[in-house]
This record gives C-alpha cells, sequence and structure tokens, in this order.
C-alpha cells in the first residue's frame, strides 16, 4: 500500500478568495470534494466561526478527514455521498442556504497514492478507479464494453486520437485473458500506439487512464448537476469556488459561470432590465493557475486552473 501524501492545491488563494463570503458569524462553506479535508482545514482554523458540511463518496476519505479534522469536532458536518447531493448535504446541516461552495474536483492525492485503488499508471495495481466503493470498476468497463463503447468513453473523456487503435486492442486482449491490473493496461497501450504517438513524452496511458476513471465515477455528469445546485446554494454575497485538473471539467465550469455572470438580453439594448441582470459577478480574470514555485513544491498543482463567482442578486 503506498502512503497517501496530501498537499493542498492554491491554498492561499482558495482560502483568500472565500474569506469575504466566510468573516461573519455563523458561515456555512459546503466543501464538496472533502478528500483528506486540507482546505477545510485551513479555513476552520483562518475563521473560528466557520461551519462546513464536507461532502465526500470515498468513505476511507471520510474516516481520513474526521481524524485530520477532530480538534474542530462541533464545526464540521460530514455527508456520505456525491457532490452533486449538495442540497441534501446542506439540508442535512439545518440550513436552506449558505455562504460558500468549494470544488476541488479530479481524483485526489489520497485515491493517486493508494496503490490498491488503482487510480495510478505509474505501478502496478488492481483496475478499480472508483471513488466510492460502489458500482463498476474499471476492469469492469473493459472486459464488457464493446468495441464503440470503448472509442466512445476513450475519445470523449480522454481526448484520445487513437481511441480505435486502443479499443481494438482491449478487444483483442480480453479474448484470451481480462486486464487486471494497471501494468496490463499500460502495456497494452504501448503496443497499441503508433511510434509517432509514443515521443510525445509523458505515459502514453495517461489519457485513457483519465478516460475510464470519468467513466466509472460518472465524473462530469455529477459536475453537471452540481455546479447549478451550487450555484443555487449561496446567498446573496456567497461564493462558489472550482479548481478543475483537465480541459473537460474546466470546460463545464467555465460556461456554468458564463452562463450566470453575463446579461442575458439582446444585443444593444439601451436599458438592462433589472430582472435580466446578471445574478452573478466574476471574481478572476478567466482561470488563474498555480505559481511556478507552488508547482515545483507541488507538481499536482500544475494543471489547475481556478474560476470563483460571488453572487450579486436573488433570482428574479
Amino acid at each position: 500500500m503506498g502512503e497517501a501524501q496530501h498537499v493542498p492545491v492554491l491554498l492561499e488563494r482558495t482560502v483568500e478568495l472565500l474569506e469575504p463570503a466566510l468573516a461573519g458569524s455563523d458561515a456555512v462553506l459546503v466543501d464538496a470534494t472533502l478528500g483528506l479535508g486540507g482546505h477545510t482545514e485551513a479555513v476552520l482554523t483562518r475563521f473560528s466561526e466557520v461551519h462546513v458540511v464536507g461532502i465526500d463518496r470515498d468513505p476511507e476519505a471520510l474516516r481520513r478527514s474526521r481524524e485530520r479534522l477532530a480538534p474542530f469536532e462541533g464545526r464540521v458536518t460530514f455527508f456520505a455521498g456525491v457532490y452533486d447531493e449538495i442540497a441534501d448535504a446542506v439540508a442535512a446541516a439545518g440550513r436552506t442556504s449558505v455562504d460558500a461552495v468549494l470544488f476541488d474536483l479530479g481524483v485526489s492525492s489520497m485515491q493517486l497514492d493508494l496503490d490498491e485503488r488503482g487510480f495510478s499508471y505509474s505501478r502496478p495495481a488492481p483496475l478499480d478507479m472508483r471513488m466510492g466503493q460502489e458500482g463498476m470498476t474499471a476492469a469492469d468497463v473493459l472486459a464488457t464494453y464493446d468495441k464503440a463503447e470503448l472509442v466512445r468513453v476513450l475519445r470523449t473523456y480522454g481526448e484520445e486520437k487513437h481511441a480505435g487503435r486502443i479499443a481494438d486492442a482491449i478487444v483483442r486482449r480480453r479474448e484470451t485473458a481480462p486486464l487486471r491490473t494497471s501494468d496490463e493496461l499500460v502495456a497494452l497501450v504501448r503496443e497499441a500506439l503508433p511510434a509517432a504517438a509514443m515521443r510525445t513524452g509523458g505515459n502514453p496511458a495517461k489519457r485513457t487512464f483519465q478516460a475510464l476513471r470519468i467513466e466509472v465515477n460518472d465524473e462530469l455528469g455529477v459536475l453537471r448537476r452540481a455546479l447549478p445546485a451550487a450555484l443555487d446554494a449561496v446567498h446573496v454575497g456567497g461564493r462558489v469556488v472550482a479548481m478543475s485538473y483537465h480541459s473537460l471539467e474546466d470546460r463545464l465550469v467555465k460556461r456554468a459561470f458564463a452562463a450566470v455572470t453575463t446579461v442575458d438580453v439582446p444585443p444593444g439594448l439601451p436599458v438592462v432590465p433589472e430582472d435580466r441582470q446578471p445574478r452573478f459577478r466574476s471574481l478572476t480574470r478567466g482561470a488563474e493557475t498555480a505559481s511556478e514555485a507552488e508547482v515545483a513544491e507541488n507538481p499536482r498543482a500544475k494543471p489547475v486552473r481556478l474560476r470563483a463567482v460571488e453572487r450579486v442578486r436573488e433570482a428574479a
């Protein structure tokens, strides 16, 4: 078993963006992707009156975050579930609205570091990839999806140009033996790709692993449902902060935030009616990234894209 390490990404910038919403008394933050609780720990330490509703589908993450956050007993409500269940989590905490919602998307440090979870392509491990403990594993997907379904997953969720070649290789392989471990899948991808694709740098199986992980956990479907739920959950002055780690996630965040921060009127209208004014304003100019210094200290921060919005008026 690998030892899970956890260095929260963009910690200071995240707390800075949340601060105006959390500085008051009796403020509530929904940490929609609690993980090992690094961001929540910083918030609870910085703001003595804040209560956090922490959501995670992973029982092991909840167990470890309970241990880490034990000094803040009474100030955290732990919610076992998927982060599109924000409304249920808020209700479980006895609230109708909250002051802020935080998303730190993608796979967690713990899930990457624990070999038995099967998320990493750099070490031999079972092809599991489930963020929770239920449902279909990556091995199940590889064993049961037909070629067309495999191509769809690899092309849509991994943006893999050679999806057809990899899918062909998977189907041929399982005629003799199922793919069970990460190193078997890495070897298969290496053999399936043309020589030119092997010279682009990085592990050639990276996109395949990303695609399988997203499929197994319905990550994009969950995010599509979670973003409007988060925007609806915050009251005026409340903030939603989202950190994404690949273009598919960031695209969904960008579109959801753009939809609530832009004026919904025909071009050239001289006066914008009050009920057509945006409900939110952007707090970031485009997507913010980690500094070179942070990436040097924590390489997992390299792909992060941070966006944030603040609610400025109630719904019409």
